[in-house]
C-alpha cells in the first residue's frame, strides 16, 4: 500500500483507478490529492467545509494534507471540517517548531517531516506520544544536515540495482543516480542517526512513527527510510511495526491493512531473509501479494492463482538500442 501526501496534480487518482480496474499492476494507492495551502484564504468554518467537500465528495481521497493553511484559527477550522466529513488529515511539518506542536495539540493525526530541532527531551517526546500524532520524519530529506538519501546513493549504488533497471526507464535512473549535485559529505556529518533517536524515543513512549520516503526513489527509497529510522537504536521489530501497522493506523486503515489477521486484506510482502536479524534484509523480497494474487518480486510475473507473465512495460517500446555514435 502506498499513500502519497500532497500531490501537485490529481494524476495519482487516475493511477489508483487504473490499478483497481485491473489496467495496471500496482499497490493499493491512496493519496491526499493536492494539499490545502494558505492560498485557500480560509475565512470561516463554513468556508473550510466547502473546501473539504473537494476531497470528501469529488476527489474521494479519504485523507488530506493541511499544508500551512494560515494561522492557528484557520488550521483549527480545517481539522474540524475534516472530522465532520470523515477525512483523515495530516500536516506538513515545517521549520516553525511552535506550529508543529500546536498542530499536534489541536488534534492533527499526522506530521510529515522531521521536527526542526534535535535532540528532543521528554516534554516534547511525551507530547507527541500522548497526542498519538503519527510522526513521519522523512529522514531522506531531513532538516538540520545532509539528506540521508545522499548517504545511501553513495553506498548502495542504486544505478546498478537489477530491479530498478528492470522496472524503471534507464534514462530516469541515470538522472537520479549519476553526478548528483547535492555534494559529498563525511559520514559523521550526517544527522539521520541522531534524528532517528527521537523517533525511537517516541515509539518507546507509546507513540506512533511512520515511514515516509518522500518519493525520492521508487522502490528502494522506502527501504532506505526504514533503515534510517532504525539506525538510532530502534529495535528492528519496532521499525517493522512503523513500516506496517503504525503506518496503517496513521492513515486510518488499520482495520484492513498493516498486519496479518483474519478478516484483513490479503496483502503480503514475503522475505527471503529475516529483517529482525538485520533491518537491511527488508529489501530481500521473494514474493509480493495484493488481494490474494501472488507475484514473483524479481519479475512481477503472477504465479497464483494464475500463471501470468508481466506484460511489456509501456516505456520499453521507446527505449534506445545500440551504441550511440556517428553512422555513415
Amino acid at each position: 500500500t502506498t499513500r502519497d501526501p500532497q500531490t501537485a496534480t490529481t494524476d495519482v487518482l487516475t493511477y489508483g483507478d487504473l490499478v483497481v480496474a485491473g489496467k495496471l499492476i500496482g499497490p493499493r494507492i491512496y493519496s491526499t490529492g493536492p494539499g490545502i495551502f494558505s492560498s485557500e484564504n480560509v475565512s470561516s468554518l463554513e468556508h473550510a467545509r466547502k473546501v473539504m467537500k473537494r476531497y470528501s465528495a469529488y476527489y474521494d481521497t479519504k485523507t488530506i494534507k493541511m499544508y500551512g493553511t494560515g494561522n492557528r484559527q484557520q488550521r483549527q477550522w480545517i481539522i474540524q471540517a475534516a472530522r465532520e466529513q470523515n477525512i483523515m488529515p495530516t500536516t506538513e511539518g515545517g521549520l516553525n517548531f511552535r506550529n508543529n506542536l500546536t498542530q499536534m495539540i489541536d488534534g492533527y493525526p499526522g506530521q510529515e517531516h522531521s521536527l526542526p530541532v534535535f535532540p528532543l527531551y521528554k516534554d516534547v517526546v511525551g507530547l507527541v506520544a500522548f497526542t498519538k500524532s503519527a510522526y513521519t520524519p522523512t529522514l531522506l530529506v531531513a532538516y538540520g544536515g545532509p539528506w540521508a538519501e545522499n548517504y545511501f546513493y553513495a553506498l548502495e549504488r542504486p544505478h546498478d540495482d537489477p530491479k530498478l533497471n528492470r522496472f524503471m526507464p534507464h534514462h530516469n535512473l541515470d538522472s537520479r543516480s549519476r553526478r548528483r549535485n547535492a555534494g559529498w559529505f563525511m559520514e559523521e556529518e550526517h544527522v539521520f542517526e541522531e534524528q532517528s533517536a527521537v523517533a525511537n524515543a517516541i515509539v518507546q513512549e507509546g507513540g506512533r512513527v511512520g515511514i515516509g520516503s518522500h518519493g525520492q526513489l521508487q522502490g528502494l527509497g522506502y527501504h532506505w527510510e526504514l533503515w534510517s529510522v532504525q539506525s538510532g537504536g530502534m529495535p528492528e521489530l519496532d521499525a517493522l511495526r512503523a513500516a506496517t501497522i503504525l503506518g496503517a493506523e496513521a492513515i486510518g486503515l488499520d482495520n484492513d491493512l498493516g498486519s496479518i489477521e483474519v478478516g484483513k486484506l490479503a496483502d503480503l510482502v514475503i522475505l527471503n531473509s529475516n529483517p529482525l536479524d538485520d533491518i537491511t534484509n527488508s529489501k530481500d523480497i521473494g514474493y509480493v501479494m495484493i488481494n490474494g494474487r501472488l507475484y514473483e518480486d524479481d519479475t512481477l510475473n503472477q504465479v497464483y492463482p494464475l500463471n501470468k507473465p508481466l506484460p511489456k512495460l509501456w516505456w520499453q517500446d521507446f527505449a534506445p538500442t545500440g551504441v550511440p555514435g556517428i553512422r555513415k
